[in-house]
């Protein structure tokens, strides 16, 4: 879609659930029994398949394109789900406060390609923006509802990609 976060093949490394530590500690601690899927309530968390090796295989990632993660909202309790439940450490649990999920939340960056975009192609289209879930910070608009990605700001959610309508 023309809003996207950084594509497998881009990456160094694959994208991950929040909280995530460091990635060579990520996959150190990660003991692979994927209750932070269990927990995930927009389902966003699957297992990795062999593409960025085997030491990463089978830990969990976040394919924005298929399911982005909601930040749990709307959901009950005051932690984002799959940080409570991991028992490793590999996720650091994260409070669901507006603050803390700015400052602790890393899964990517947001990328537009601004060919695809409607918004910069003669048409005005905004899906992205109005489902960041941190508009005005991570993410703006401009004269015809252009977009623009914070990429201080954007946490990498996948909620923009996930709405994208190309």
């Amino acid at each position: 879609g023309a809003a996207r976060g950084a594509t497998d093949a881009l990456q160094a490394a694959p994208l991950r659930p929040p909280g995530a530590v460091d990635e060579d500690e990520f996959v150190s601690r990660c003991i692979r029994c994927m209750r932070c899927s269990d927990a995930c309530p927009n389902h966003a968390i699957v297992q990795l398949d062999v593409s960025f090796g085997r030491d990463r295989q089978s830990t969990p990632t976040i394919k924005p394109r298929r399911q982005a993660c909601m930040l749990c909202q709307g959901v009950e309790g005051d932690y984002l789900k799959c940080t409570e439940v991991c028992p490793s450490g590999a996720l650091q649990r994260i409070p669901k406060t507006r603050d803390d999920i700015m400052e602790k939340v890393h899964i990517g960056t947001a990328e537009l390609d601004l060919a695809l975009c409607y918004s910069y192609n003669n048409w005005s289209c905004g899906a992205c923006y109005r489902a960041c879930p941190l508009p005005g910070a991570a993410m703006t608009l401009g004269l015809w509802e252009r977009p623009t990605v914070v990429a201080d700001a954007c946490i990498g959610c996948g909620l923009c990609e996930r709405a994208c309508i190309r």
